[in-house]
């Protein structure tokens, strides 16, 4: 039953998840992902005609690279690492306790494949200075992935009836089907090979933070349970 000792109870679990995993992924992004991104932003402003003396009143404030740029990366994947590490909570909340870290790894893997792979899949990660379609129709296009993947694989994993399965499978693909919106003339800044190390680093690191997710609440929620 969800009472006011299991909010508190996953509440806590959620914020001790999102630190640890938040500050695991802005690691893992200073090896993997970081070094190719700063390579692509090189290759962006040298493809940028400067303005002259006032090109920079175009752009609005943003971190210095370094130890500022490290900070704030740092407190935004902490604070999507609590968002995320809630949710999972409040579906092991409602399918029953995980009995182990194990049993949360899982749950880390379902969301992986529900927020990262899926979209990933028709939008995949993109270096700066790519061209890509309108940001409304991404976003669209990526919300009704999580949606349709979310359920469907929730249909296939809890579902009694084939129908349902099926169903759940059918919801799987929907959205690439219709497939994602893309830009009138592809194109980037960046070479491609260096677009694709960007993807690879960047799956590597969102896998990372998933499963640590998962497994971390797993631990920590059963811990304060």
């Amino acid at each position: 039953m969800f009472n006011l000792t299991t909010f508190r109870e996953l509440v806590v679990a959620a914020l001790w998840t999102g630190l640890l995993a938040g500050l695991l992924l802005t690691a893992v992004q200073q090896i993997q992902v970081i070094p190719t991104l700063l390579q692509a932003e090189a290759y962006e402003e040298a493809a940028v005609v400067p303005d002259t003396e006032n090109s920079h009143e175009h752009h609005g404030w943003q971190p210095e690279n370094g130890w500022e740029r490290t900070f704030f990366t740092a407190v935004a994947n902490i604070s999507l690492g609590v968002g995320f590490a809630l949710l999972i909570g409040a579906v092991m909340c409602l399918r029953g306790r995980p009995g182990s870290w194990r049993m949360g790894l899982l749950w880390g893997l379902a969301g992986y494949l529900t927020f990262f792979v899926a979209p990933s899949l028709g939008l995949p990660p993109e270096v700066p200075g790519t061209e890509a379609a309108k940001l409304a129709d991404r976003q669209s296009w990526w919300l009704i992935t999580v949606l349709d993947t979310g359920f469907g694989l929730s249909l296939l994993a809890f579902a009694l009836t084939r129908t349902n399965k099926f169903f759940g499978g059918v919801l799987l693909a929907a959205p690439h089907l219709i497939s994602a919106p893309q830009p009138e003339v592809h194109g980037s800044a960046a070479p491609a090979e260096l677009a694709q190390s960007f993807i690879i680093a960047t799956v590597f690191a969102n896998a990372v933070f998933w499963l640590a997710i998962g497994g971390l609440m797993g631990r920590f929620y059963k811990k304060q349970s």
